[in-house]
């Protein structure tokens, strides 16, 4: 069964391509069939690639993510996906008010994955420039959601 995930941040270009990214390598690791798209609440950066200071510091780690493109959440994404991942808990309920009601996808927030964290929130590297964070936390969150889709 491939297990389909929205990523959402707020502009998509920082937050949730990173987990995008990160997800898909982690998965393709342990040969799991997932389908992996992402988007922004907002709209002020689609069309555009990841943020080059988050795309640098992700290809350090082996994670190439230049091949992204922001988009726009759109009502369809609650019908096309399992589970919709929100960054951060403002994400959570942007999500929640714009969800229709016949949808069949599950929001979450992506830390819910890593309890063991200490955070709910991914804070956002766009204004805390902490780039390897953010990466840091996709890590954990990443397996974490692997770990109970594979169950």
């Amino acid at each position: 069964m491939t297990h389909r995930i929205l990523f959402v941040c707020l502009g998509n270009i920082c937050r949730s391509p990173s987990a995008e990214g990160v997800v898909h390598y982690l998965a393709q690791a342990r040969g799991m069939d997932v389908a992996l798209d992402s988007a922004g609440t907002g709209a002020w950066h689609v069309g555009e690639p990841p943020y080059g200071p988050m795309q640098t510091a992700a290809q350090r780690r082996g994670y190439d993510l230049s091949g992204l493109r922001a988009r726009q959440v759109k009502p369809k994404d609650f019908h096309d996906f399992d589970l919709i991942l929100a960054m951060d808990s403002d994400n959570l309920t942007d999500l929640r008010a714009i969800q229709p009601k016949d949808c069949r996808a599950e929001l979450r927030l992506f830390l819910d994955y890593a309890p063991d964290c200490g955070l709910t929130d991914v804070p956002d590297p766009y204004y805390t420039r902490r780039f390897d964070e953010t990466l840091d936390l996709a890590e954990q969150a990443g397996r974490g959601l692997l770990d109970q889709l594979s169950r």
